[in-house]
């Protein structure tokens, strides 16, 4: 057990006490930011190069695979997918490409020819929805998607593309018709079967019960096939809903940098990296994150909320006294991982940031005395009730200009504004 287990043990009582023995050792992720994120009617197609930006992105946080077009769309989708491609060739990088398109040969048609012209190992997932209330609005009957399930995926696996079988509303869908698609996805080759929340409908409840079914038809197949969740965020529910699929046996989760997509978009995937690693089923390096949603912001014109988790300008930081206080006691103990964690439910320092403590009207003395010391600033008494007797007058927090002229102030006078000189 590492330092940091045997401190989270002792300091930290988690009230879920969840039983893990059935959980994947190691859950890998899938990104949806250059495909399913650009669905969103809000966003900007990002031009080649930010895309390829994005792409090496995932590699340094050593996502595992990227969903990096509909080739069959037209022209642009298919030129981006293949460059993209090309890049991943002559980089050798070890995110795996996939491509999304419909049930259809014709979809999986130009997927098979970027696989050739570049030599680079293509996925396809291929989609189709399944649930009464789709097949009702569509006009669909089952033999008709599972004809196209067949025909597809049988294609897709001869022409050598590893086939991820997708069915969408899987949430809202009758588990007779799922029983029958995916067992018919199996007999055709399908490497992994992808359950879809894509009207973001589900509760976690819904959510595992879903897995553990579809785990246990698997099973009855004698197949080594792989479960993804691919969730959206209609209800909120997102975040919660990728971790009771993991519970219920996916090794796999998709998600979009900022969580863009349609409607409200996806789960974030910024989200799920660090949530999953602090279950223990990831341990990649999370330095990069920032610059990835950053890209990401930058690339598609979405901007970041300052008060979204863990990426958010506010993410790690107060102006509360009692936090701060926490905050600086810690620190005085010289115990950089407690300092992380006596206010904060992520560790700032996993993301390459660190826990800041601003100056507002909210604020006590240790505020203060935090941020004067970070900047090398003089502590003496006067400084401080200086800057605290201006900051609690204020309606929002301090900016360091006016810290720095209030000290500036001080220093010159030799006294606190309002004090007569000696």
């Amino acid at each position: 057990m590492s330092d940091e287990s045997l401190q989270s043990k002792d300091l930290i009582h988690d009230w879920a006490q969840l039983d893990m023995s059935d959980w994947p050792d190691r859950v890998e992720v899938w990104d949806e930011s250059l495909r399913d994120g650009l669905q969103s009617p809000s966003v900007r197609d990002p031009d080649l190069d930010e895309k390829l930006q994005i792409l090496h992105l995932m590699e340094e946080l050593r996502i595992e695979t990227a969903d990096i077009g509909l080739p069959g769309a037209g022209k642009r989708q298919y030129d981006d997918v293949l460059a993209l491609s090309q890049e991943i060739a002559g980089q050798k990088l070890d995110v795996q490409p996939f491509c999304a398109g419909r049930t259809l040969q014709q979809d999986a048609e130009p997927m098979a020819d970027i696989m050739q012209k570049t030599g680079v190992k293509m996925g396809a997932a291929l989609f189709i929805g399944s649930s009464p209330i789709r097949q009702f609005a569509e006009a669909w009957n089952l033999d008709l998607i599972l004809k196209h399930t067949q025909d597809a995926v049988s294609f897709a696996v001869k022409e050598g593309l590893e086939v991820l079988y997708v069915t969408e509303d899987t949430i809202r869908s009758a588990p007779g018709d799922l029983d029958v698609l995916f067992r018919a996805a199996i007999d055709a080759g399908a490497a992994r079967i992808c359950l879809c929340d894509t009207v973001g409908a589900a509760i976690p409840l819904g959510v595992t019960n879903l897995v553990r079914w579809v785990k246990k038809l698997i099973g009855s197949t004698g197949a080594e096939v792989g479960i993804d969740w691919h969730g959206h965020r209609d209800r909120g529910m997102d975040i919660a809903n990728c971790l009771a699929a993991v519970e219920g046996g996916a090794t796999r989760i998709h998600g979009t940098a900022l969580g863009i997509g349609e409607r409200v978009g996806n789960a974030p995937m910024e989200q799920i990296l660090v949530n999953l690693k602090l279950y223990g089923l990831r341990d990649a390096d999370l330095s990069q994150l920032n610059r990835y949603v950053e890209a990401v912001s930058k690339a598609t014109r979405v901007e970041i909320p300052v008060n979204l988790p863990i990426v958010g300008r506010d993410a790690f930081r107060t102006a509360t006294g009692v936090h701060a206080a926490a905050v600086l006691k810690a620190m005085d103990k010289g115990d950089a991982w407690l300092a992380d964690r006596v206010y904060s439910g992520v560790p700032a320092s996993w993301i390459g940031r660190a826990q800041e403590i601003e100056v507002g009207h909210m604020s006590g003395a240790s505020n203060i005395l935090f941020y004067l010391r970070s900047r090398s600033l003089p502590t003496d008494r006067p400084f401080i009730e200086a800057i605290l007797a201006v900051a609690k007058k204020s309606s929002s927090v301090l900016t360091e200009v006016q810290i720095r002229e209030i000290v500036q102030d001080v220093a010159e006078s030799g006294t606190t504004p309002g004090e007569a000189p000696d």
